[in-house]
């Protein structure tokens, strides 16, 4: 099931063991390689000094109340995760990254994207368009099959279809 990022951020963690709220989400850790959510910065609710990383492998579940972990064992120094070292170094965010063609037509910026709830892999992405492409002032819906390349300045994707008027056949008089 695909859900908005907003249903990943500022959330709650909660922990099975202790029943409490441990500790808030702030932004995810993606890996622009293959889009994936490696993890999530978070602030300990006990240790306000320093945030804390919570790896996806260490989510239970996620349901609208909150993220569901073990326990705060969970949440771990960044320090730590040496294989996520040079990803998080990269602090690679989609919101606000400019998306344009392979032919370098500028489509617009990342609004928003939806994540698959059970691998955490981005699936979508959600364009705003500029006032004078968009008179609706509507968004984009962008597949993650149509990426073809990320860089740390832009998203790059394919060509869009463009809109083609559709003619009615002329009536045939019978008789």
């Amino acid at each position: 099931m695909l859900q908005l990022s907003q249903l990943l951020l500022n959330r709650p963690i909660l922990s099975l063991r202790a029943s409490a709220t441990i500790g808030h989400t702030l932004t995810p850790i993606i890996n622009p390689n293959n889009l994936k959510i490696e993890g999530f910065y978070c602030r300990d609710r006990f240790d306000k000094k320093t945030d804390k990383v919570l790896l996806y492998q260490d989510i239970r579940e996620i349901l609208p109340q909150g993220i569901i972990v073990n326990d705060r064992d969970a949440l771990t120094d960044p320090s730590e995760l040496i294989r996520l070292k040079d990803l998080m170094q990269l602090n690679f965010n989609l919101i606000g990254k400019q998306v344009v063609t392979v032919s370098k037509q500028k489509v617009g910026k990342v609004m928003d994207f939806a994540t698959e709830m059970e691998t955490l892999y981005i699936q979508k992405l959600y364009v705003s368009q500029p006032i004078y492409k968009n008179l609706n002032g509507g968004s984009l819906s962008v597949d993650r099959s149509q990426i073809t390349e990320i860089t740390s300045s832009q998203i790059i994707i394919n060509e869009l279809l463009q809109p083609t008027s559709v003619r009615a056949p002329a009536a045939v008089q019978t008789t």
